[in-house]
């Protein structure tokens, strides 16, 4: 892992996956959506030329090229301070591009500055999160657009992986929440696509408990899983 000199704020919420695993992850940023459908769902919403985009929880900064290449702006945020380290050296040379130590709940980011945020799997409990959304408020320009990426558990080979290893999560619940704070969804099929076995067995040990990743090594063949993702979104 990556080594950052500062300290983890303590209203930081750990994540289970890169914060212990970042190059594991790195291999399921690299096998997330080949085809660009949030891409393209994203830019018939509100596309991010010429914003100031905001990601939230941007760990090792793996998307803050993409956005730089056609933003105005782009500032990452990132509790972590490897992962951060991390996000910095990704984006090295890049004059438009910023990394920021912070969390959802205190975003080191002026009022009424950012045009597109961008929060993927960084919020997809939905309870819990209303901190950050205040925050969002206070950061977002009007006209902006904030967008949010989790799970749709009530579907797709993902989804019935991800309902066994959070047999309490309620996705009614959750879109209950998203609705209650003036999100609009976006039901996506997106799929997961290896290069490896090697790959995809060491993602799916690091997304879920031994022995249902196991499970699912045992019995899914092949390189690609279908996975259902919602996207919410709110205009400002």
């Amino acid at each position: 892992m990556a080594r950052g000199t500062g300290a983890i704020p303590r209203d930081a919420i750990p994540s289970p996956n890169i914060w212990r695993n970042p190059g594991t992850y790195e291999l399921e940023n690299e096998a997330v959506d080949p085809d660009g459908v949030l891409a393209a769902a994203m830019d018939r919403i509100r596309p991010v030329d010429d914003a100031h985009v905001l990601d939230i929880g941007c760990g090792t900064g793996y998307h803050l090229p993409g956005f730089a290449a056609r933003a105005r702006r782009v500032t990452g945020v990132e509790p972590h301070p490897g992962l951060a380290e991390s996000a910095r050296a990704r984006v090295r040379g890049l004059d438009r591009v910023r990394v920021l130590a912070g969390t959802a709940q205190r975003l080191p980011v002026p009022d009424s500055v950012v045009e597109v945020a961008h929060a993927r799997w960084a919020y997809f409990f939905g309870p819990g999160c209303e901190p950050g959304l205040i925050e969002l408020d206070r950061v977002m320009r009007r006209g902006g657009v904030a967008f949010v990426i989790d799970n749709d558990a009530t579907r797709s080979t993902f989804g019935a992986w991800f309902r066994r290893s959070l047999p309490r999560y309620d996705p009614a619940a959750v879109e209950r929440f998203w609705s209650s704070h003036g999100f609009t969804r976006e039901a996506l099929t997106m799929r997961w696509s290896f290069a490896d076995r090697r790959a995809f067995e060491a993602v799916v040990r690091i997304e879920f408990p031994s022995a249902l990743a196991a499970e699912i090594i045992g019995a899914h063949h092949g390189l690609s899983v279908d996975y259902a993702v919602n996207l919410w979104w709110k205009r400002y």
